[in-house]
């Protein structure tokens, strides 16, 4: 299994999904990085472990479908066969997302359905919730909208700081993350354009577990 990774920023789930590759849990390979930032401090990673990286400048590109068009040049150069979403902030046209519809995985810091798009914690606490997490789904058209796959949960305390329970939050996207890709390298996950599914089963609500279970076979 060959694995490209768009990041944007620190390239955290970048960093664990590396490390996950070296222990020989992925199931596979990353063979490239795609940052769509130059100052991203995640291509540092990717050089650190020698894996190759490119940039594609939002700045730079004209329009969306400009960017989308160097983007998906990028990626075909690495010939994958999955394609994951790791602090990606970019919105993507529905072209691109058709394009790759059945190798697209991403990772979102909230419990969707619930808390779509940016800022999940600030507003999670905002509206007072009492649980929060991440979920592992596959992408689609619609922002946060893919099949849900894997979910971990963590609660949100009384004195929580939106940076507390962000770093709580993150600590469960590593180790879901990983997970899910291995699930596919294995064969057993396959994408579909409006449902996934595990061992040949359709996934009607996403896997849910909470931060002091172990993950599910």
């Amino acid at each position: 299994m060959r694995a490209v990774v768009l990041i944007s920023g620190r390239g955290s789930n970048l960093q664990a999904l590396l490390a996950a590759e070296r222990a020989r849990d992925l199931g596979g390979d990353i063979v490239g990085v795609i940052s769509s930032r130059a100052d991203a401090p995640g291509l540092h990673h990717a050089g650190q472990a020698g894996c190759p990286a490119a940039i594609v400048d939002a700045s730079k590109c004209a329009d969306r479908s400009a960017f989308d068009a160097e983007l998906a040049m990028q990626i075909d150069a690495c010939e994958p066969d999955l394609i994951l979403l790791a602090g990606f902030m970019r919105i993507l046209t529905d072209g691109f997302v058709q394009r790759y519809q059945r190798r697209l995985l991403n990772v979102h810091p909230s419990l969707l359905p619930a808390l779509r798009g940016l800022h999940t914690h600030r507003r999670a606490l905002a509206d007072g919730h009492t649980v929060h997490g991440c979920t592992v789904h596959a992408v689609t058209p619609e922002l946060d909208g893919g099949p849900l796959i894997l979910q971990a949960e963590v609660p949100v305390y009384p004195d929580d700081t939106e940076a507390r329970l962000a770093a709580r939050v993150l600590r469960q996207e590593h180790r879901i993350f990983p997970h899910v890709v291995r699930w596919f390298a294995d064969g057993r996950l396959q994408l579909e354009p409006d449902r996934v599914l595990l061992d040949g089963r359709a996934l009607e609500r996403p896997i849910r577990v909470t931060a002091e279970e172990p993950l599910p076979e």
